[in-house]
């Protein structure tokens, strides 16, 4: 399979090399030079072999849309694009509908692996017709996990694997905000000597053992009471609109809720618990942290 793809930053580039250990020529664009492999996004559509697919990869919302928008003048009928960002799936419909103007199909898929997704692969969730996701299929499968899990066509509609994906944030929004006050809570009383170890010990054989619990084990032997992360968590948009689609549809999610006022929180207090929280978005993700400020000065993003 050939397939171009868009954005080349910390998902896209590792995704461009899996892809290509997986047997997929890959033409890569990116705006910087450094790791593009084009010059531009018209020469990218060039070098690919008809029916073209162009998988987009740059952050949600005006980059994306104005991405697909692009594509929609440079590609022709048969043609495809799959959006892999993390998009709000009520905006597929309208990129699937501008898409359909011109014959060129439409596959938005949610992709979840963070930084580790190159050795581990990575989880997709993917809509659209039957027809258009079966030619990505070469591609999903070179960049799931091994194994009979870890990708789903989750519907026919355009955002289907957007919502699923999204609903799945949602859900580690709260397991993660879970761990971090059971955290918390074990700091806070003296009578535990290694919290560390005790998490640690919950690996094997709990009913609460994962691997975003694996995750803040790494980060606690590494910071043992994360002195060097200051208590702040960013929400990236996915669990503020699984929200807004529980109030849309009526469906009680308490739960999930509160895990995202949690964030709100951290934003006003140096919480312990958002500390873990923090510490596991960067362990998954590499997303940045926030370091405790100096005396007299202010934090910044470390």
């Amino acid at each position: 399979m050939h397939i171009g793809l868009v954005g080349l930053g910390k998902m896209g580039g590792n995704m461009r090399t899996r892809m290509r250990n997986g047997g997929v020529t890959v033409i890569g664009y990116d705006r910087n030079p450094d790791v593009s492999d084009t010059d531009s996004l018209e020469e990218l559509v060039e070098q690919l072999p008809s029916p073209k697919v162009v998988w987009v990869m740059v952050p949600a919302g005006a980059p994306t849309h104005d991405t697909i928008t692009a594509l929609a003048d440079l590609l022709g009928e048969g043609d495809l694009v799959v959006d892999g960002g993390n998009s709000r799936w009520t905006d597929d419909k309208i990129h699937a509908d501008l898409l359909a103007e011109k014959g060129i199909g439409f596959v938005d898929c949610g992709v979840s692996g963070g930084v580790w997704g190159l050795q581990n692969g990575y989880a997709l969730m993917c809509g659209g017709a039957t027809e258009d996701v079966a030619k990505v299929q070469p591609a999903f499968d070179a960049l799931r996990p091994e194994g009979e899990s870890g990708f789903v066509h989750a519907g026919q509609q355009p955002g289907a694997g957007h919502f699923s994906k999204m609903v799945h944030n949602g859900i580690e929004y709260a397991v993660m905000q879970a761990y971090a006050e059971g955290w918390e809570l074990l700091e806070a009383v003296d009578v535990v000597d290694n919290v560390p170890e005790v998490f640690s010990s919950w690996r094997e054989g709990t009913v609460i053992r994962s691997w975003l619990l694996d995750l803040l084990v790494a980060a606690i032997e590494d910071d043992t009471h994360l002195d060097k992360i200051r208590g702040y968590a960013d929400d990236s948009g996915e669990g503020r609109w699984t929200v807004e689609a529980a109030i849309d549809n009526a469906v009680p999610m308490n739960v999930i809720a509160a895990s995202l006022f949690a964030r709100f929180q951290s934003r006003q207090d140096d919480s312990p618990a958002m500390k873990a929280v923090a510490a596991m978005r960067n362990q998954f993700g590499g997303h940045a942290v926030h370091t405790p400020p100096p005396p007299g000065g202010d934090a910044n993003p470390g």
